[in-house]
């Protein structure tokens, strides 16, 4: 049975300069079984309710500015899957999780990013769940629940967001040997949380964890990991590290 994944997906600049995580994500994808599809929660997909992607073919949405031109040249044209969209909307109506079919979805640079690195062939289909940020952890977690059963049909869950995400608060000259202190000891609170499967703290992080509103100042980028942990079982770290000073890259397993 594949397990779920929280995958930091840091800048979009990350599919051109992969870094430490790009191979980690290569290494990781060679190390699962492969997939029949792929289901995604991306930060980048922010809505009031849920929805899921039932584009057939979902394009390459370059959703950012300001980055060089070569980063808008890259593509990544996986199927979508309307069938298992379907699925997923059935799944999470009968769990009283409302959820609807959007037809036009692209594929935001939360999905293309992280994916271009693992499978490269953009053969897999991938189906997307939006997130209804508004509504917090517990939704996730709920959300990642009603979905756990597809791992047993070969369907990778992953949750697309990052472990620390304050983009005011960046070094964009820093090494990867820099590490700011809170921006640390906020991303250790969460793996110790992890660790010991203390559901009650991680869902109130932004009240108990440290540093959390700095790591955090909206929790989109955090709420991912919420399904990924509620889609799988028990966690390990895949892989660990920070970019421009604050952003963490942490990969994560569920299972």
């Amino acid at each position: 049975m594949l397990p779920s994944l929280f995958i930091s997906h840091g800048s979009p600049m990350l599919a051109l300069e992969p870094g430490d995580s790009g191979p980690a994500l290569a290494r990781l994808a060679a190390q699962l079984s492969r997939p029949k599809a792929i289901v995604i929660v991306s930060a980048h997909w922010e809505s009031n309710e849920l929805q899921v992607s039932a584009n057939p073919q979902p394009r390459t949405w370059h959703d950012f500015g300001g980055f060089p031109p070569a980063l808008y040249q890259v593509q990544y044209p996986a199927p979508g899957n309307p069938e298992l969209a379907a699925t997923v909307a059935d799944l999470l109506n009968a769990a009283q999780l409302p959820a609807r079919l959007d037809t036009q979805r692209p594929s935001d640079h939360g999905v293309w990013v992280p994916l271009s690195l693992m499978y490269p062939e953009a053969d897999i289909p991938v189906v997307q769940v939006s997130l209804p940020s508004r509504q917090g952890p517990t939704l996730q977690t709920q959300v990642g629940r009603a979905l756990a059963n597809l791992r047993q049909e070969g369907i990778l869950l992953i949750g697309s967001g990052s472990i620390t995400h304050n983009l005011r608060d960046l070094d964009w000259h820093a090494g990867p040997e820099s590490i700011e202190p809170w921006a640390k000891a906020f991303r250790d609170w969460i793996v110790e949380k992890l660790a010991a499967d203390d559901e009650v703290a991680l869902h109130d992080y932004r009240r108990q964890a440290p540093n959390a509103v700095r790591s955090h100042p909206s929790d989109e980028h955090l709420l991912p990991l919420y399904f990924a942990r509620g889609a799988g079982g028990r966690f390990s770290v895949v892989h660990q590290g920070f970019t421009m000073g604050a952003l963490g890259m942490d990969i994560y397993q569920f299972g």
